[in-house]
């Protein structure tokens, strides 16, 4: 029995919570997703990296390295080392995260299979790193930005964030920079450095994968001219601005706040509307990582 203000309720007549199922359509369009970004990394993989002897971090890396020193096939270990760390996803993330991970990782293995005795599409390394850390980049972030995974080492890094006094970018770069120099051992130190390179380059394209291009930023602007730079805001840029209170903590003087999201590119010319209007405002933009609803949709500009 329970107690609720005053009211004594019985756990059989509690009823249970359920979350809510995903839609049939968005399914579809994860697996899609995430097929075509497990094969792009599987490309990125053997047509350019592994050929040239260039590494990926976690369990791919270390998958790489095994496959060149057993030459076991590349797909049959990252599916094999991948598996505990499915079975922990399942237990401590989440079904759907775990399920979708597996998935990704069943294609890579797939695909890499598939693609392993086509030819590299150079035999340049610096180029194999660059592009192979683009296309792999590219893959790896459509498969993060549809609920997937498809390196254990990422689960291992959130459930050991949760312990350990860092966060789970900081465990991830410690576990990848070790796999990386082990290249120096298992193919050469010049390798081991290319590795690098191409990790490097892949986590920039992730990040501008889950991104996308067109970032955009929260504005807040304090100013006694909030009307005329909110009326700008609206008419010239074409981005519709809220209002809000605010109390001046030193003067405790009422304010006016401009609130108002924009695209990266737009940045520019916002600060040229705000320093036309009021050059001494108050401004601050920060980035946002995804805006849904309201009426962010851009309005035509005059």
């Amino acid at each position: 029995m329970k107690m609720i203000e005053g009211q004594v309720i019985n756990p059989l007549q509690q009823v249970k919570i359920k979350h809510k199922k995903i839609p049939l359509k968005e399914v579809v369009k994860r697996a899609v997703l995430i097929t075509i970004g497990a094969m792009i990394m599987a490309v990125g993989l053997e047509i350019f990296l592994v050929p040239n002897q260039v590494i990926d971090g976690g369990i791919v890396g270390v998958s790489i390295m095994l496959s060149h020193i057993t030459g076991v096939k590349l797909g049959l270990f990252i599916f094999i080392l991948n598996i505990p760390f499915f079975f922990i996803g399942y237990k401590q993330i989440g079904k759907t995260f775990a399920f979708s991970t597996l998935y990704g990782i069943i294609i890579l293995s797939i695909s890499t299979t598939f693609l392993h005795p086509v030819a590299a599409f150079t035999q340049d390394i610096l180029l194999a790193s660059l592009f192979g850390g683009i296309v792999l980049g590219i893959g790896v972030g459509m498969v993060i930005r549809y609920g997937g995974s498809l390196d254990g080492t990422e689960i291992l890094a959130i459930l050991s964030s949760k312990k350990l006094p860092f966060s789970v970018g900081e465990i991830i770069m410690f576990v990848n920079l070790f796999i990386l120099a082990s290249a120096g051992f298992v193919f050469s130190w010049d390798r081991a450095m290319y590795s690098l390179l191409a990790y490097y380059v892949a986590f920039k394209m992730i990040d501008i994968t889950i991104k996308g291009l067109d970032e955009s930023k929260s504005v807040w602007i304090i100013s006694e001219n909030y009307k005329e730079i909110g009326d700008a805001l609206l008419h010239r840029l074409g981005r519709g601005v809220t209002y809000l209170k605010g109390e001046g903590a030193f003067s405790g003087d009422d304010k006016k706040v401009i609130f108002c999201v924009i695209t990266r590119l737009e940045e520019a010319k916002l600060k040229d509307i705000v320093a036309e209007h009021d050059p001494s405002a108050f401004l601050a933009i920060a980035d946002i990582a995804e805006v849904r609803g309201g009426r962010f949709k851009k309005k035509d500009i005059h």
